[in-house]
Parts: C-alpha cells; sequence; structure tokens
C-alpha cells in the first residue's frame, strides 16, 4: 500500500549535481508548486517532457542568472511521484545557489538530506532497499560495487525478500488455520507439508543471507583483525599490506598496545586491517588494556588473520583457539615461511614471509576470496541493517520449527510473524517514521 508523503503540499528545491564547480550543474525541483516556480524562474510554463532552452532570471528585477535547459516531469510519471523540474545550467556553485534563493522566494523549501528519495519511497516508486542504493551507486568505489548497487536499485534484492516474505505469510495461514482445528492430528491438516515449507523456507533464507553479507562487504568493506601472540609478525604483515611502515617493528615483545587501523584495497575490495596487541599472560597495564582492546575487536570483526610463527605453529594455534571461538571467519597465517619447511602446512592456511613479500600475493587473492568478489557477477548491494534483519528472521523460523516439531502451533504462527516483519523491515514496510528519517539524512542533499 502507497504511504502519504511527508509534507506532500511542500515543495522542495536542492541542487542535484555534485557539489563544486562542473561544467553543467542541475537545480531540481519537487512537489505540487514545481511547475510555477520553474515559470517564474523561466519567464514561461513548460511542456512536459520536453528539453526547452530557457533563460534563468531573478522574478524580483528580471536580472540574467544564467540559460541553460529545463526538463519538466508531470506527476505521476516522476522520481518522487510528484511534479519534478530540473533546471541545467553552468555548474558554478554562486549561480546555483542563486537560483535557489529565488526559487525559495518564490515559495519553495530547501529541500533535506534524502528527501527527494523519501518523497519517492512513500509515494511508492521505490521501496526501502532500492532508495538505500541510490546512496550506495552514488558512492560506490568500484565497477563491481556499482553494479551491486545498481541491482538493488532495480529491485533484485527487494524480489527476493518480498518473495520468501510471502512464502512464510503463507505458512503463517496455513499455520493458523490449523490451529482452529486443533482437536484434528497435525498430518491430516497438512503437517508434512508445514514441515518442508518451514525447512525449504529456512534453505531459501540461508541462501538470501549468505548473498546479502557478500553484498554488505562489497559496500563496507571486510574488517579484519590481526591477532597473534608477540613477535608472531602482525605488525611486520600489515606493514606489508598496507606497502608502508604504518605500525612500529621492533624485536621487544609487546612493542604494539593499542588498535592500530589501516584501510587498503585489493582489487577493488576494500579492507579495514586492525593491528593489535600481541596475546599473552603477562605485561603491564598499558599492555592488559591493549589486549582487551583486541577482544573487543575481534567480537565484531568479519575476519580474524590469525598470524603465527611457522615455526611453532601448532602451540601457538591452541594458544589462540579460545580467544577465536566466536570470529566469523579465521584465516591463519604461518608467517616467516623463509625459516620453515612449508611442505606439511595444514588445509586452509597461507605461508607467507612479512619480510622477503613470499606468499603475499596468495594472501591477497585469498582475501579477495573471503570478501566475496569471487562469483559475484550477480551480487546486489546491501547494508549492515538488512543482513541484522535476515538473521532476526532466520532466527524466528528456527523458534517456528522447533515449536511445531512440539506441537505448539500457537508459537509457531507467532514466530512466523515476527520472521515476516523482520523481513518488512528490510523493504521499509513496517518502520517507523524515526527510524525512516535517520536512514535519509544518510543521504547527500538533491537525493
Amino acid at each position: 500500500m502507497t504511504m502519504p508523503a511527508a509534507n506532500a503540499t511542500t515543495t522542495i528545491v536542492a541542487v542535484a549535481s555534485a557539489p563544486g564547480p562542473g561544467g553543467v550543474g542541475i537545480v531540481r525541483l519537487s512537489g505540487p508548486q514545481a511547475n510555477d516556480i520553474a515559470a517564474a524562474l523561466c519567464g514561461k510554463k513548460l511542456p512536459p517532457r520536453t528539453a526547452m532552452r530557457v533563460q534563468v532570471r531573478d522574478g524580483a528585477d528580471g536580472e540574467l542568472i544564467d540559460d541553460g535547459i529545463a526538463l519538466r516531469f508531470v506527476a505521476p510519471a516522476s522520481f518522487t511521484g510528484e511534479d519534478v523540474v530540473e533546471l541545467q545550467v553552468h555548474g558554478s556553485p554562486v549561480l546555483l545557489e542563486r537560483i535557489i534563493q529565488v526559487a525559495v522566494r518564490e515559495g519553495a523549501q530547501r529541500a533535506r538530506p534524502g528527501e527527494f528519495s523519501e518523497r519517492a519511497f512513500h509515494n511508492g516508486k521505490l521501496d526501502l532497499a532500492q532508495a538505500e542504493a541510490i546512496a550506495d551507486l552514488i558512492a560506490a568505489r568500484d565497477v563491481q560495487a556499482a553494479r551491486a548497487a545498481r541491482r538493488s536499485l532495480d529491485g533484485e534484492f527487494s524480489r527476493r525478500v518480498e518473495t520468501l516474505a510471502a512464502r512464510l505469510l503463507h505458512l503463517r495461514v496455513h499455520m493458523e488455520a490449523a490451529i482452529d482445528f486443533a482437536d484434528e492430528p497435525i498430518e491430516t491438516l497438512g503437517g508434512h507439508a508445514l514441515r518442508d515449507g518451514i525447512a525449504e523456507a529456512a534453505r531459501e533464507l540461508d541462501g538470501l543471507l549468505a548473498a546479502a553479507e557478500r553484498g554488505r562487504r562489497l559496500r563496507d568493506g571486510l574488517h579484519a583483525v590481526l591477532v597473534g601472540l608477540p613477535n608472531a609478525g602482525k605488525s611486520s604483515l600489515l606493514n606489508a599490506l598496507a606497502g608502508s611502515d604504518r605500525a612500529i617493528v621492533t624485536e621487544v615483545p609487546g612493542t604494539t598496545r593499542d588498535l592500530l587501523h589501516e584501510t587498503i584495497r585489493v582489487d577493488g575490495i576494500e579492507l579495514t586491517l586492525v593491528d593489535t596487541a600481541g596475546q599473552r599472560d603477562d605485561g603491564d597495564a598499558i599492555e592488559r588494556e591493549g589486549m582487551r582492546r583486541a577482544r573487543a575487536e575481534l567480537e565484531r570483526a568479519d575476519l580474524a588473520i590469525a598470524v603465527v610463527d611457522g615455526r611453532a605453529a601448532e602451540a601457538q594455534r591452541e594458544r589462540l583457539r579460545p580467544l577465536l571461538a566466536t570470529v566469523p571467519q579465521i584465516l591463519w597465517i604461518h608467517n616467516k615461511c623463509d625459516l620453515f619447511d612449508v611442505a606439511d602446512l595444514p588445509e586452509g592456511t597461507i605461508a607467507v614471509s612479512a619480510r622477503s613479500g613470499e606468499g603475499l600475493e596468495a594472501l591477497r587473492a585469498h582475501l579477495v576470496q573471503l570478501a566475496g568478489r569471487q562469483g559475484g557477477e550477480g551480487a546486489f548491494s546491501a547494508r549492515a541493517r538488512h543482513v541484522e534483519a535476515l538473521q532476526r528472521a532466520r532466527e524466528h523460523l528456527a523458534a517456528a520449527a522447533n515449536a511445531f516439531t512440539h506441537g505448539q502451533l500457537e508459537l509457531a504462527a507467532e514466530d512466523l510473524r515476527l520472521g515476516h516483519d523482520a523481513l518488512g523491515d528490510i523493504t521499509g514496510r513496517l518502520l517507523p517514521d524515526a527510524l525512516l528519517g535517520h536512514i535519509f539524512a544518510s543521504f547527500c542533499i538533491g537525493k
């Protein structure tokens, strides 16, 4: 159902082109007075969907501000679903601001960040995931990320979410119908179909969650934490991957005491590396605080890069395993491979020498694979809140399966409802206005 736009009676105006000087600048108007305000600026009414050469003037004294092209779109056939006019003039910030001032004097209001996209959302032109994809497309740092954002903007992610939501709704209706006939054996009421349907929905949700996590990494990058015992070579590895001496490296154990963040790009993937204090049982108060911060950083990591000295690898791995129990992915690095035999490495381990550079290319390729670049041609962009919503839906679906197994149909139906609602958060169908405002406030002005 289309929701009414907030302040639908107002007309908003903003510069829709990139900040700073440029060859062309765009001033966008949207709202019921857009055509009248544009007519006051251009001295004439504008025909719909026709590019027209115009002179933009200050209606107060007739002074020529600039000349350019005007385009008018009539509601609802526009980006926002409202009457929209775009004035394409020379990209001088001074001229663009002058046009904005005249438009405001004629009755427009300056647009808030994201307000054009917000109005498009409220008027049913796109859902929230598509609106967020606009910001992701603008912010894309490489072609792969831009393609992923484009797919989300085209509705690929939203369609998969809505298909899954429809499946959960169907299961819930079937479940609630079974409740009305509680005296009948569940198998005579389609129990097998319900059980199979919940299992199939869970598999579909797992696939969508994995795809969304890859999309989130394309957008936000991979957050990797370097962890290891003192002198394993964490800081040397950070310097080698960054291509500069970002971390202090000495032979003295406990040199690294605080978190050191470094952002690098590998084949278009943004990777945030966090060097941490070496884990050991002793150390002074400052070093112990560094180790505490390292453990806290691991709690929000996508990946732990566990660095061990290859000459004492097994003992160091055993020391680190309890620390890594909750990390989603672990990449074991056997450092100093120029000093030991690499013939019998455990599976899933990469041997490197941070000093000589040996093995670094294999490490970079593996990081790209972990970040979701491999097989990413069909990827769509996603955000952390999308992944969290899918995780909530997965938890409710698991709870529904468990309740159904124990014959608790009312609880199963309620968990199916909650899972359905969690999916609705992604497209904005059920989000409160305060959260919607927070999301659109992160957009740039003019979008």
